[in-house]
């Protein structure tokens, strides 16, 4: 007598699939609660080595949030001659706003300038012995910010100086040029560290799991003489490294927010020095979840690794 096997359709064999692999994620994460000392000291670690470079991350954003209002505040001076008359500074100065490197202009005539300098430099008596005022009227040129780097910047200067009437321009191309310089240096920086952080999580992940998988070499034995495939004996301990990874994240995103609650009064004391309204800016919701799947990304990777590598090496004997 023939044996009729009845082969289940496509949809429902898909919906065991997708049954199965949910089944053994959540026993994946019992796994980690049965052996909570273990699990807390391993995820403690993968919370603190992802906190860091997040904390880099959020020290580098805030430091071009700095930089970018730096760079903003930098302007073109440009001194016009003494003698120009009125309108045509002010045709000079719509002409100028036409540029496309131009972001605004804004006039200052000599009578202006000559009170600025009597209130900071601390020479008022001195300037009142003069016979007129020396100072010629000025133009400050805030570039756009696509041409607010060193090189646009001295480009849009030496355009603005071909101009009639402009006896002398002026920027600061070395503070840029420096500054610029200092956040490469923190962006290389920064990115070194990472990539050192993020492979010891790796590292942690599989050696963590390897451990697991020596523990239960029996219990390995045992399913490969019933017929197990080694996919199947592979997937729980994938899902407990992406468990490692996610829970990893979470930890690393609360540790990272403490942080920057815990550094805010001392920021917001400083940028009051300098009579500033910085205030830092934290991870967010879009850069949490992104450190979350980076740490899941991660934890699979470590445990792909592992686990391919040592449970091949498994054979009942």
């Amino acid at each position: 007598m023939a044996i009729v096997r009845h082969k289940q359709p496509p949809l429902r064999r898909l919906m065991m699939y997708g049954v199965d692999h949910v089944r053994q994620a959540f026993a994946s994460l019992g796994e980690l609660w049965r052996n909570p000392l273990a699990s807390l000291m391993t995820l403690a670690v993968l919370g603190v080595s992802l906190a860091l470079p997040s904390c880099f991350h959020v020290l580098l954003k805030n430091a071009e949030v700095v930089e970018g209002s730096w760079q903003t505040s930098s302007q073109i001076s440009l001194y016009l001659r003494k003698d120009l008359p009125e309108q045509s500074i002010l045709d000079m100065k719509q002409r100028i706003l036409l540029y496309p490197e131009v972001e605004s202009v804004t006039y200052m005539n000599r009578d202006e300038a000559l009170r600025e300098f009597r209130e900071i430099s601390g020479f008022g008596d001195a300037l009142d012995y003069l016979d007129s005022n020396p100072l010629p009227p000025v133009l400050s040129v805030i570039p756009d910010p696509r041409w607010q780097n060193p090189e646009g910047a001295a480009e849009l200067l030496a355009k603005l100086e071909n101009e009639p009437g402009i006896e002398q321009g002026k920027l600061d191309l070395q503070w840029l040029t420096r500054l610029q310089g200092i956040m490469n240096l923190l962006r290389h920086t920064i990115t070194g560290i990472a990539v050192l952080l993020l492979s010891a999580v790796l590292l942690i992940v599989g050696n963590t799991l390897r451990l697991n998988i020596l523990n239960q070499r029996s219990e390995i034995e045992v399913l490969k003489l019933v017929g197990a495939t080694d996919a199947f004996i592979h997937r729980p301990f994938l899902y407990t490294g992406i468990w490692f990874g996610v829970i990893g994240g979470m930890l690393a995103w609360w540790l990272t927010e403490v942080m920057v609650i815990w550094s805010e009064g001392v920021v917001k004391e400083l940028a009051g020095l300098y009579n500033s309204n910085f205030r830092l800016v934290g991870m967010g919701a879009f850069d949490g979840f992104n450190l979350i799947l980076l740490g899941a990304l991660l934890g699979l990777i470590a445990s792909w690794f592992s686990v391919h590598r040592h449970i091949r090496d498994i054979e009942p004997s």
